[in-house]
């Protein structure tokens, strides 16, 4: 199931509603604590967020991100993990309120902005963005993503039980699936005229077939290659790349079917992250 335009913006508008009450009921003294990132605490999650959420904005308002030109200048190697030091870095000494409300902020522009993309582009319309240009509707999606799997990562560090909604967990599992082809390509695999189907159930659950090369949609006759089930959420653990596909596959969570070598070495390179 593919979310329309209104669809999306509603989800969206409530996973960041959602993330900002996560933000709320945190432990204050629980934000200088280390995160299960490494080399992160929790408030650096924070920071992270704000700045990925201005350069979400900026794409989505077809503008310059000045924090990613401030950054080209001062970095001789210029990568994501890079960028993503640079900007936790700088908000480092930053009161943490004030982090915080730079990240409501910019998550508000991304959503404004997104929200008046007129009706009759949303299908079409295309941002850069990290991998380069993708669809506008893709950059929202991965906002969502973003929000919800940051946000367990807070619950995590913060001593709060995990929070299972199915919409933005479905919108994490479908962009892993949609992008498979560009995760295997990250490790120079491509399947050719391949494909695996994903039965997955409870919070985030859905049926996917999808072509593991560039460009191939399997045709309603195929058979896929391998299969996937098992629970939405916990398969989502593995797209945000939080437990090990082997863990999973090794106590029966997730059951491969078909060319379950195949399924594992989906699931090792899946990555809802761009």
């Amino acid at each position: 199931m593919t979310l329309d335009r209104e669809g999306l913006l509603g989800v969206a508008q409530a996973e960041r509603e959602a993330l900002g009450r996560t933000i709320q009921y945190t432990d204050p003294g629980a934000w200088d604590l280390a995160s299960r990132l490494d080399g992160w605490r929790n408030r650096d999650i924070v920071a992270h967020l704000a700045a990925s959420d201005a350069v979400a904005a900026a794409a989505l308002g077809d503008e310059p991100a000045p924090e990613v030109e401030e950054f080209m200048k001062s970095e001789a190697e210029p990568t994501l993990d890079a960028f993503n030091r640079f900007t936790v870095e700088r908000r480092a000494e930053a009161p943490f309120r004030a982090v915080v409300s730079e990240w409501g902020q910019n998550a508000d522009a991304a959503l404004a902005r997104a929200s008046v993309i007129p009706r009759e582009e949303w299908a079409v319309k295309r941002v850069s963005w990290v991998a380069g240009d993708i669809p506008a509707r893709y950059l929202l999606q991965s906002r969502v993503m973003e929000w919800w799997v940051h946000g367990e990562d807070i619950r995590a560090g913060a001593g709060l039980p995990p929070r299972r909604e199915h919409w933005p967990i479905y919108c994490t599992n479908d962009l892993a699936i949609r992008t498979l082809p560009w995760a295997l390509g990250l490790a120079d695999l491509t399947y050719t005229g391949r494909s695996v189907e994903f039965v997955l159930d409870g919070a985030g659950g859905g049926r996917w077939h999808y072509g593991l090369a560039p460009r191939e949609l399997p045709g309603d006759d195929k058979v896929p290659d391998a299969v996937v089930e098992g629970r939405g959420d916990r398969f989502a653990e593995v797209a945000a790349r939080r437990v090990p596909a082997a863990a999973y596959v090794g106590d029966g969570t997730l059951v491969l079917s078909g060319d379950a070598d195949l399924a594992l070495t989906v699931l090792t390179h899946i990555r809802a992250f761009a």
